[in-house]
Protein backbone atom coordinates (compact mmCIF):
# COMPACT_ATOMS: atom_id res chain seq x y z
CA UNK A 1 0.00 0.00 0.00
CA UNK A 2 1.70 2.84 -1.14
CA UNK A 3 0.72 6.56 -1.28
CA UNK A 4 1.78 10.06 -2.60
CA UNK A 5 5.60 10.57 -1.95
CA UNK A 6 6.92 11.65 1.27
CA UNK A 7 8.71 14.84 2.41
CA UNK A 8 11.57 13.87 3.81
CA UNK A 9 11.64 16.53 6.65
CA UNK A 10 8.54 14.85 8.74
CA UNK A 11 8.87 12.53 11.03
CA UNK A 12 8.45 8.64 10.71
CA UNK A 13 6.46 6.11 12.39
CA UNK A 14 7.17 2.67 11.99
CA UNK A 15 5.11 0.36 13.36
CA UNK A 16 6.33 -3.58 14.12
CA UNK A 17 5.04 -6.96 15.38
CA UNK A 18 5.85 -6.39 19.16
CA UNK A 19 5.97 -9.99 19.34
CA UNK A 20 8.52 -10.30 17.18
CA UNK A 21 12.19 -10.88 18.11
CA UNK A 22 13.77 -10.14 14.96
CA UNK A 23 11.10 -6.65 15.08
CA UNK A 24 12.18 -5.87 18.36
CA UNK A 25 16.04 -6.30 17.72
CA UNK A 26 15.65 -3.98 14.14
CA UNK A 27 13.90 -1.65 16.36
CA UNK A 28 16.53 -0.90 18.76
CA UNK A 29 19.50 -0.92 16.00
CA UNK A 30 17.74 1.83 14.08
CA UNK A 31 17.48 3.63 17.27
CA UNK A 32 20.81 3.17 18.08
CA UNK A 33 21.79 5.26 14.48
CA UNK A 34 18.83 7.27 14.62
CA UNK A 35 20.69 10.61 15.44
CA UNK A 36 18.13 13.02 14.49
CA UNK A 37 15.22 11.55 16.31
CA UNK A 38 12.72 10.95 13.49
CA UNK A 39 11.54 7.39 14.19
CA UNK A 40 8.48 7.02 16.02
CA UNK A 41 7.96 3.35 17.09
CA UNK A 42 4.83 1.41 17.98
CA UNK A 43 3.84 -1.93 17.89
CA UNK A 44 0.89 -3.13 15.43
CA UNK A 45 -0.73 -4.84 18.61
CA UNK A 46 -0.65 -1.73 20.64
CA UNK A 47 -4.04 0.62 20.96
CA UNK A 48 -1.61 3.12 18.62
CA UNK A 49 -1.12 0.76 16.00
CA UNK A 50 -4.65 -0.27 15.82
CA UNK A 51 -5.46 3.26 15.42
CA UNK A 52 -3.34 4.11 12.62
CA UNK A 53 -4.54 0.65 11.02
CA UNK A 54 -8.17 1.31 11.36
CA UNK A 55 -7.25 4.99 9.70
CA UNK A 56 -5.80 3.70 7.01
CA UNK A 57 -8.66 1.38 6.40
CA UNK A 58 -7.38 -2.03 7.71
CA UNK A 59 -9.61 -4.68 8.94
CA UNK A 60 -9.53 -7.69 11.12
CA UNK A 61 -6.47 -9.87 10.79
CA UNK A 62 -3.10 -7.54 11.53
CA UNK A 63 -0.79 -6.99 8.45
CA UNK A 64 1.87 -9.47 8.40
CA UNK A 65 4.49 -6.43 7.66
CA UNK A 66 6.29 -3.81 8.96
CA UNK A 67 4.52 -0.39 8.14
CA UNK A 68 5.77 2.94 7.18
CA UNK A 69 3.38 6.09 8.34
CA UNK A 70 5.04 9.38 6.64
CA UNK A 71 3.02 12.58 6.56
CA UNK A 72 -0.25 11.13 4.38
CA UNK A 73 2.39 8.11 2.95
CA UNK A 74 2.02 4.89 3.75
CA UNK A 75 4.05 2.38 2.65
CA UNK A 76 4.49 -1.77 3.38
CA UNK A 77 6.79 -4.28 3.05
CA UNK A 78 9.80 -4.44 1.31
CA UNK A 79 8.93 -0.63 -0.08
CA UNK A 80 8.24 0.42 3.95
CA UNK A 81 12.06 -1.38 4.82
CA UNK A 82 14.07 0.46 1.99
CA UNK A 83 12.58 3.61 2.78
CA UNK A 84 13.43 3.30 6.38
CA UNK A 85 17.13 2.77 5.35
CA UNK A 86 17.33 5.81 2.99
CA UNK A 87 15.62 8.11 6.11
CA UNK A 88 18.28 6.20 8.38
CA UNK A 89 20.71 8.17 6.88
CA UNK A 90 24.64 7.71 6.32
CA UNK A 91 25.77 4.17 4.07
CA UNK A 92 22.17 2.87 5.20
CA UNK A 93 20.64 4.95 2.59
CA UNK A 94 22.34 3.52 0.05
CA UNK A 95 20.15 0.16 0.01
CA UNK A 96 17.37 2.20 -0.72
CA UNK A 97 18.96 1.20 -4.63
CA UNK A 98 17.49 -1.71 -4.41
CA UNK A 99 14.05 -0.16 -4.96
CA UNK A 100 14.66 -0.56 -8.56
CA UNK A 101 13.85 -4.37 -8.20
CA UNK A 102 10.79 -4.77 -9.18
CA UNK A 103 8.12 -4.86 -5.95
CA UNK A 104 7.11 -8.51 -6.65
CA UNK A 105 10.87 -9.73 -6.50
CA UNK A 106 12.03 -7.24 -3.21
CA UNK A 107 7.87 -8.55 -1.64
CA UNK A 108 8.91 -11.74 -2.14
CA UNK A 109 12.01 -11.78 -0.50
CA UNK A 110 10.19 -10.06 2.38
CA UNK A 111 7.30 -12.57 2.79
CA UNK A 112 10.24 -15.14 2.99
CA UNK A 113 11.80 -13.46 5.96
CA UNK A 114 8.27 -12.82 7.57
CA UNK A 115 6.97 -16.02 7.59
CA UNK A 116 9.71 -17.49 9.27
CA UNK A 117 10.28 -14.85 11.49
CA UNK A 118 9.24 -16.53 14.51
CA UNK A 119 11.13 -19.89 13.65
CA UNK A 120 14.40 -18.25 13.15
CA UNK A 121 14.44 -15.38 15.60
CA UNK A 122 11.69 -16.12 18.23
CA UNK A 123 8.26 -14.79 19.37
CA UNK A 124 7.13 -13.55 22.91
CA UNK A 125 3.15 -14.05 23.67
CA UNK A 126 2.82 -10.64 24.17
CA UNK A 127 4.39 -7.29 23.40
CA UNK A 128 7.68 -6.35 24.44
CA UNK A 129 8.04 -3.54 26.81
CA UNK A 130 9.85 -1.05 25.50
CA UNK A 131 13.87 -0.46 26.53
CA UNK A 132 15.09 3.16 27.79
CA UNK A 133 16.69 4.06 24.97
CA UNK A 134 13.53 4.10 23.40
CA UNK A 135 11.64 6.47 25.85
CA UNK A 136 9.82 9.43 24.91
CA UNK A 137 9.76 7.39 21.32
CA UNK A 138 7.43 4.45 21.50
CA UNK A 139 3.67 5.29 21.18
CA UNK A 140 1.13 3.18 22.84
CA UNK A 141 -1.69 5.22 22.80
CA UNK A 142 -3.92 6.58 20.10
CA UNK A 143 -3.80 10.22 21.69
CA UNK A 144 -0.18 9.80 21.49
CA UNK A 145 -0.70 9.27 17.46
CA UNK A 146 -3.24 11.82 17.17
CA UNK A 147 -0.76 14.28 18.62
CA UNK A 148 2.17 12.96 16.46
CA UNK A 149 2.41 15.60 13.59
CA UNK A 150 3.09 12.52 11.26
CA UNK A 151 0.14 10.66 11.48
CA UNK A 152 -2.85 13.22 11.95
CA UNK A 153 -6.43 11.76 11.11
CA UNK A 154 -7.17 13.88 8.13
CA UNK A 155 -3.48 12.94 6.42
CA UNK A 156 -4.37 9.13 7.07
CA UNK A 157 -7.88 9.64 5.69
CA UNK A 158 -6.00 10.99 2.59
CA UNK A 159 -3.51 7.96 2.42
Amino acid sequence: MTSRPSNTKQPVLLLMDGECLLCHGLTRFMIKRDAKRRFRFAALQSEAGRYVLERMGWSGRLPDSFIMVQGAACYTKSEAALRACRELGGLWRLLYGCIAVPAPVRDWAYDFIAARRYRWFGRREACLLPVPELAGRWIETAEEVARDANTKQADLREA
